[in-house]
C-alpha cells in the first residue's frame, strides 16, 4: 500500500528526511513516532504529494508520486495538525463544502456528510458554527473532512496533540475502528503511550533518520535482553528469593514493596518452571508475570542506547 524509497528531503546542507524506507500493507496502522522537527511531518507530505522529495521514490497502492500524483491524491486522505475552519460554516455546511470538492454530488453529497458525523461522533454538532468548536471536536471534525472520500491511506499528522485526556481516547478508538475498516494508517505522535494499543507496526525518527521500523512486538524485542518477572508471594518473600537465586535461570532478584522482580539470564525464555518449584517447596503464589515493556520505555531505551 505504501512504500518509499531512499526518500531524502534536503534545504541546503540540511536534511529534513534521509534515506527513509518504509513498506506498509493493507490494514497496517504505522506509529511514527518522534520529537518534533523530527522529519514526520514532511515524509507524510511527501506521500501526499503535497511536498516533492530532493531525490528518493514514494508508491502508495503501486502509485508513483511523480507519474501519477492525482491519483494518490483520491487515494490518500492527509490531515495536518491545525487546520483552519471557515468562521461563518456550520458544521455540516463545512463537510458539505469539502465534498463538493471532491466531486460527491446531490443526495449522495448529505448521506455523506451525515455517515462522517456519525462516525466521528459529531451529529449532535451538525448545525453549530465550526469555530464554536473544541480542540478534540475539531479534530474529528477534521477526521470526518478527510474521510470523505473514502481514502484507502489516512496520513494523520499529530492528531493526540493538544487534547485533553478523554478527546485523546475517543480519537484513539476513532483509529482502531478505521483500522479494523481495512485502512492503512500512519499515525505520527510525540505522546508514545497512546499509540502503543492501536499500532500494529512503529518506526522511531529522530533528526530525518529512521533508527528502528518494525513491529512493536520486534522493537519491544530489541528492548528486553532479559525476560523480567514479578513474583508475589503470601508465604515468607525472603525464602522465595533465595530458592529462585540457586536456579541457573535466575540472574538477578530485587525486592520491591513486598515482591519479587526476577530478571533471567540473557536469553532464558522458558521459564514455566519457577513456578513449580515454588509451590513445592511450599509457597503459595498471589502473583507471577512476565513485565511488559511499554513502547515509551523501547522509545527511551533505543534512542539512547539503554537496555534493562
Amino acid at each position: 500500500m505504501i512504500r518509499t524509497l531512499d526518500l531524502t528531503k534536503k534545504y541546503g546542507d540540511y536534511f529534513a528526511i534521509k534515506s527513509i524506507e518504509l513498506d506498509l500493507d493493507e490494514g497496517d496502522l504505522f506509529g511514527f513516532i518522534g520529537p518534533n522537527g523530527a522529519g514526520k511531518t514532511t515524509t507524510m507530505r511527501i506521500i501526499a504529494t503535497l511536498l516533492q522529495p530532493t531525490w528518493g521514490e514514494a508508491y502508495v497502492c503501486d502509485h508513483s508520486i511523480y507519474t501519477n500524483p492525482k491519483e494518490i491524491r483520491r487515494l490518500v486522505g492527509y490531515m495536518p495538525d491545525f487546520f483552519g475552519v471557515y468562521d461563518d460554516m456550520k458544521v455540516i455546511e463545512y463537510l458539505e463544502f469539502f465534498a463538493a470538492a471532491y466531486r460527491i454530488r446531490g443526495p449522495a453529497r448529505r448521506k455523506r456528510c451525515d455517515e462522517m458525523l456519525e462516525i466521528v461522533d459529531l451529529d449532535f454538532k451538525r448545525d453549530a458554527n465550526a469555530n464554536t468548536l473544541s480542540r478534540g471536536q475539531t479534530q474529528r471534525l477534521g477526521l470526518a473532512r478527510t474521510l470523505l472520500h473514502d481514502p484507502q491511506v489516512l496520513l494523520l499528522d499529530e492528531p493526540l496533540s493538544g487534547l485533553d485526556p478523554r478527546a485523546r481516547i475517543e480519537m484513539r478508538n476513532l483509529m482502531k475502528r478505521l483500522g479494523e475498516l481495512g485502512k492503512t494508517i500512519i499515525v505520527s505522535s510525540h505522546i508514545l503511550p497512546e499509540l502503543a494499543d492501536i499500532c500494529n507496526k512503529v518506526g522511531i525518527i529522530d533528526r530525518g533518520v529512521i533508527s528502528h521500523n518494525a513491529e512493536v512486538a520486534e522493537v519491544m524485542k530489541l528492548v528486553r535482553r532479559q525476560t523480567v518477572l514479578n513474583v508475589a508471594v503470601t508465604t515468607d518473600v525472603d525464602a522465595a528469593a533465595k530458592l529462585l537465586e540457586q536456579h541457573d535461570l535466575v540472574d538477578k532478584i530485587e525486592t520491591t514493596n513486598g515482591q519479587l522482580r526476577v530478571m533471567l539470564r540473557e536469553g532464558a525464555e522458558d521459564y514455566s518452571e519457577l513456578p513449580t518449584i515454588l509451590i513445592q517447596a511450599g509457597h503459595k503464589l498471589s502473583k507471577f508475570s512476565e513485565e511488559e515493556v511499554t513502547l515509551e520505555a523501547a522509545f527511551m531505551a533505543l534512542t539512547k542506547g539503554i537496555t534493562s
